[in-house]
């Protein structure tokens, strides 16, 4: 495992699509692994592939509940309810922050680091986590 660079706004990788993934290889395990090191070491919530340079749909979120590390490979927001306003910051934009209008529950579709599904719900902090992730996916930043 390796700690990765974290990719700092400015940087147009932060503002593009990503690509799903189609291998469940040792690669991606590795990319995985070195991105919870990476977000463990950054004191940090959630980490998007873009984040560290690499255009795919992987996400990992750690709320710092007892469910720990979370693995999303090409998540999608199925189902949101509710809604809550609240601060956010991002390992991408250091020193900034915002306030951001996020749903109350969620429910999020993805698959594991083998490729297979998953469907996990989710609500208020864990909620607004998964939203901010998802979001660099499609190249959207918080601010």
């Amino acid at each position: 495992m390796a700690i990765r660079n974290v990719v700092q706004v400015g940087d147009e990788t932060l503002r593009k699509k990503s690509f799903p993934v189609e291998k469940f290889d040792e690669a991606l395990g590795l990319l995985l692994d070195d991105m919870k090191e990476t977000l463990r070491e950054a004191n940090g919530v959630g980490l998007a592939a873009p984040q560290v340079g690499i255009l795919r749909r992987v996400v990992i979120v750690n709320i710092g509940d007892e469910d720990g590390d979370i693995e999303l490979i090409n998540p999608e927001i199925v189902e949101a309810s509710g809604e809550q306003d609240g601060p956010e910051g991002c390992l991408s934009c250091p020193g900034e922050w915002g306030m951001v209008h996020r749903p109350q529950k969620l429910v999020v579709k993805a698959q594991d680091r083998h490729g297979k599904e998953i469907e996990l719900p989710a609500e208020d902090y864990f909620a607004v986590a998964v939203c901010h992730e998802t979001d660099h996916l499609d190249g959207i930043l918080f601010i």
